[in-house]
């Protein structure tokens, strides 16, 4: 989905964010990376997820390459209780800096619940440009899942905006090879 904000001055008006989760998952491969325990990594090697230990992350030794690098391998991350508070102090700043912080995985979180919450959280932020994109589905989806989707997300859109629909130019859904179509 596609949006084109009209009357908003970033320099000006309060820059919005928000994140909502979506009812049908909309980006089902995002590459998600489980760091943690021993159990969690036995977990995630059972269940085919990609996973470090804390070993495996102080071999990484603070070098602010291997941590950069690991961060743009990964579209997210997900560290078990255990291993969240020393994250910083192991690997530096680079997750952070980068906007992948992991997300934290109780004892008692599933770890397929997480990941497919993760997978369906989509984040509107308004930078400085006008102009928004965030995936609201993909081609496995059915049109009323795909419709559900669109509607739940361009709402909340709505409501984070200051005048509300006024506030929309444009609201166009695009498929990556298809044409796009218009709705708004």
């Amino acid at each position: 989905m596609q949006v084109g904000i009209k009357d908003y001055d970033p320099q000006k008006d309060k820059r919005f964010n928000g994140t909502i989760r979506l009812k049908y998952c909309p980006r089902p491969n995002l590459k998600i990376c489980v760091l943690g325990d021993a159990k969690r990594s036995d977990e995630a090697d059972s269940k085919g997820y990609p996973r470090m230990d804390i070993e495996q992350l102080k071999a990484l030794n603070k070098n602010k390459k291997l941590v950069k690098k690991l961060a743009a391998k990964y579209a997210a991350f997900v560290a078990s209780e255990s291993l969240i508070k020393q994250i910083p102090r192991v690997l530096g700043p680079g997750l952070n800096k980068a906007g992948k912080f992991p997300s934290v995985l109780t004892a008692s979180d599933s770890m397929d619940e997480k990941i497919n919450e993760i997978r369906s959280n989509v984040k509107f932020q308004l930078k400085k440009v006008l102009g928004l994109g965030v995936a609201v589905g993909h081609t496995g989806l059915s049109q009323s899942e795909c419709t559900q989707n669109i509607s739940l997300a361009a709402n909340f859109l709505v409501g984070l905006l200051k005048k509300n629909w006024q506030n929309i130019g444009t609201l166009i859904i695009k498929s990556t090879m298809g044409p796009p179509v218009t709705i708004f």
